[in-house]
């Protein structure tokens, strides 16, 4: 059976939408609000690629058990009166988007957003096009929890989308993340009777302008609390059997990690790459970030920052395993310094980066504007169509 249309409404412009995407949050630092989020979470067989009774077992059986009131006191510590920061920050990156698609200023010149990006880096397209008149109406979703995306894919078509452009806010692509919103979104329209078109971006580890305002954003850390001693780029883990199987995600990561340090002018030995949030006993994409933390910290490191270009805003993995947790095994281990740079959040720079990756995708592919629209009508007039 398929879900009831939106009404149809005779002369309404249609619309394109864009949909943010993130990977979700439970409702409240709670046992009881953890629990749910993670049963969707660990349940999704690209999160967890192993025999599904064997793992149906360890998840109900242990997992959700134990995990959710751990998990509960960590989202606890970072929790905002606006609540779950994840949200915070994703609602806040929609409404900026909004503001900079559909403001009538002309957006600025996307060359000027790479500036600080290296020679190395593909050049950006001067002549981006026009993405056509009218305006766009942006939503925002999590895989996991709420909104969800097929929520947040029903309220863009109620606005009378046509034409949806999905973007995942993971930069870098894995089956674990970019893969399983598409899972959802593919999953969603499989109900629709009347489908929109649909266009998605399935990364932009190594995008100028993405690239750019990662640079921006830590250049601006360091101009106000000056440079360390040495850089560490912290990416999220997955499983190492991922890479082995053909998850491009570890060379994305590396070559986000590079183009960075690049930008930032930094030598080989000024900079790590590490990779976080290990969980179970399997091997992980190396080398670990705690292990790192640690080793570092015996070996005296005098100021270290640390930074976290995967995730472009803040949540539970930079704000309560880096900033606190990784600070603590850092300085515990004999550390100096230890200093976390936020996220990219509402960093001017990212939301122009991000409404410049929206509008590269967008390009020709516009609603019809409503001088189009009329013209259109006319032309179906004078041929003695009913409209």
């Amino acid at each position: 059976m398929f879900l009831p249309e939106p009404p149809y409404r005779h002369g309404a412009q249609p619309c394109t939408g864009i949909l943010l995407i993130n990977l979700g949050t439970p409702e409240a630092p709670t046992a009881a609000a953890v629990r749910p989020y993670l049963k969707e979470f660990l349940g999704d067989p690209r999160v967890v690629e192993i025999p599904r009774a064997l793992w149906w077992l360890i998840l109900n059986g242990i997992i959700l058990n134990t995990r959710p009131r751990k998990s509960a006191e960590k989202y606890a510590q970072i929790w905002t009166a606006e609540g779950s920061p994840l949200l915070v920050h994703t609602r806040r990156q929609a409404g900026l988007l909004d503001e900079t698609l559909n403001s009538p200023s002309p957006p600025p010149p996307l060359p000027a957003l790479a500036m600080s990006v290296p020679a190395g880096c593909p050049p950006l397209r001067a002549d981006h096009g026009e993405t056509g008149e009218g305006s766009y109406a942006i939503a925002f979703a999590m895989r996991y929890g709420k909104p969800s995306i097929a929520a947040a894919l029903a309220r863009l078509r109620e606005q009378g989308c046509t034409r949806i452009l999905a973007l995942p806010l993971y930069p870098q692509y894995s089956a674990s993340t970019t893969a399983t919103a598409f899972d959802a979104l593919f999953a969603a329209l499989a109900q629709t009777r009347n489908m929109p078109e649909i266009r998605t971006v399935r990364s932009f580890h190594d995008h100028p302008v993405y690239i750019a305002a990662l640079a921006a954003n830590i250049g601006d850390y360091w101009a106000a609390h000056g440079r360390p001693d040495k850089l560490l780029m912290s990416f999220h883990g997955v499983p190492r059997y991922t890479l082995d199987k053909g998850d491009p995600y570890h060379c994305e990561c590396r070559k986000t990690g590079r183009l960075l340090a690049e930008a930032l002018g930094l030598a080989t030995e000024d900079y790590l790459i590490t990779f976080q949030s290990r969980f179970g006993r399997a091997e992980w994409l190396q080398p670990y970030t705690a292990a790192t933390l640690e080793a570092l910290g015996k070996q005296g490191t005098g100021k270290l920052d640390v930074v976290c270009p995967g995730f472009v805003g803040d949540c539970l993995e930079t704000l309560e395993e880096i900033a606190m947790e990784g600070k603590a095994t850092f300085l515990n281990a004999g550390g100096k310094e230890f200093r976390y740079i936020p996220a990219l959040n509402e960093h001017p720079q990212w939301i122009a980066a991000l409404a410049a990756i929206a509008r590269e995708n967008l390009i020709n592919w516009s609603a019809t504007s409503p001088t189009e629209a009329e013209a259109s009508r006319q032309r179906a007039l004078a041929l003695g169509a009913k409209v």
